[in-house]
């Protein structure tokens, strides 16, 4: 570990007001937003989009990062999506906007990940092993399957992104 770097979230204790068994959750989510932050005040907005070898772009993940979180929180909370949440599944990759950056798509997912702390604060430990529904097809799971889904999902989309953005930089630096 580099001198004066903190230790990863889930080494540095409980986070307070999350049940105990939603820290691991919560820890991954925290997580998240202090590694993709690395790259939040010079990442090029030009290569935002860009596909090294067909692979998903930094934007993308940036997207999803956000919507799946989003999606899930609300199974979790047995309810289905809205309008807006489908819309924001269907435009997920592309530039909706001309305007995103780096730093506004990162503050997008900080607020995402701001609301699923909240979620987690009022979730009360005893529902956790109750029947949630995905999708339209209602495929049976629970919310803790949802929430560690959510958990892990994202850390898998973390770590495709800084390999992405890496890739994407190194290029740029040629």
């Amino acid at each position: 570990m580099k001198e004066n770097q903190k230790p990863e979230v889930w080494l540095r204790g409980p986070i307070p007001h999350i049940p105990p068994l939603l820290q691991p959750v919560a820890h991954a989510l925290m997580q998240a937003v202090e590694e993709l932050a690395v790259f939040s005040a010079f990442f090029p907005a030009d290569l935002l989009w860009e596909k090294p070898s067909g692979l998903a772009s930094v934007g993308f993940h940036l997207q999803h990062l956000s919507g799946v979180l989003d999606r899930l929180f609300t199974y979790a909370r047995s309810e289905s999506l809205n309008e807006n949440q489908l819309a924001y599944l269907k435009n997920e990759g592309s530039a909706t906007l001309g305007d995103e950056t780096y730093e506004s798509l990162l503050l997008t997912f900080e607020k995402q990940v701001a609301a699923s702390l909240k979620q987690l604060e009022s979730t009360p430990e005893a529902t956790l092993t109750e029947v949630r529904y995905v999708g339209r097809a209602m495929v049976p799971s629970t919310q803790l399957g949802l929430l560690f889904h959510a958990a892990e999902h994202t850390q898998r989309h973390v770590g495709q992104l800084l390999v992405t953005a890496r890739i994407l930089l190194a290029r740029q630096d040629r």
